[in-house]
C-alpha cells in the first residue's frame, strides 16, 4: 500500500490550497482515508477523514467549516480542500489509510502513511 500526498505550498492567510492523496496497492472501497497534520513541536493531530463506501466524514473542530475532504474512486485519490487558511494551519500534512471503514481521527486506527506535504500559511 502506498499513499502519495501532494499539493502543499506557501499561501497567505485567507487563501486556499487543495491537497491530493493518491492511493495505490489496495481496493479503494471499504476503507477510511484521513488527513493528519503535525506542526513543529506539536503532536500529530487528525484533520479530516472520509470513508470510501458511504462517504461518512469527520472533521476536527479547528477546521470544521473551512476544510472539505472528498474522494474520487476512479482515480483512487482523496482530496482536502482548505479554504480561509490561517497561520495556525501551518504544518506538514499527511494522508493515511485506516484499518476498516470507520470514520475516526484517532491515529492508532491508521496503519499506512504517506510521506507528507508542507503547508505554510503566512500572516
Amino acid at each position: 500500500v502506498q499513499l502519495q500526498a501532494s499539493g502543499g505550498g506557501l499561501v497567505q492567510a485567507g487563501g486556499s490550497l487543495r491537497l491530493s492523496c493518491a492511493v495505490s496497492g489496495l481496493t479503494f472501497g471499504n476503507s477510511a482515508i484521513a488527513w493528519f497534520r503535525q506542526a513543529p513541536g506539536k503532536e500529530r493531530e487528525g484533520v479530516a477523514c472520509i470513508v470510501s463506501d458511504n462517504d461518512d466524514t469527520v472533521y476536527s473542530d479547528s477546521v470544521q467549516g473551512r476544510f472539505t475532504i472528498s474522494r474520487d474512486n476512479a482515480k483512487n485519490t482523496v482530496y482536502l480542500q482548505m479554504n480561509n487558511l490561517k497561520p495556525e494551519d501551518t504544518a506538514i500534512y499527511y494522508c493515511a489509510k485506516g484499518r476498516g471503514a470507520i470514520a475516526t481521527l484517532w491515529t492508532g486506527r491508521y496503519d499506512y502513511w504517506g510521506q507528507g506535504t508542507l503547508v505554510t500559511v503566512s500572516s
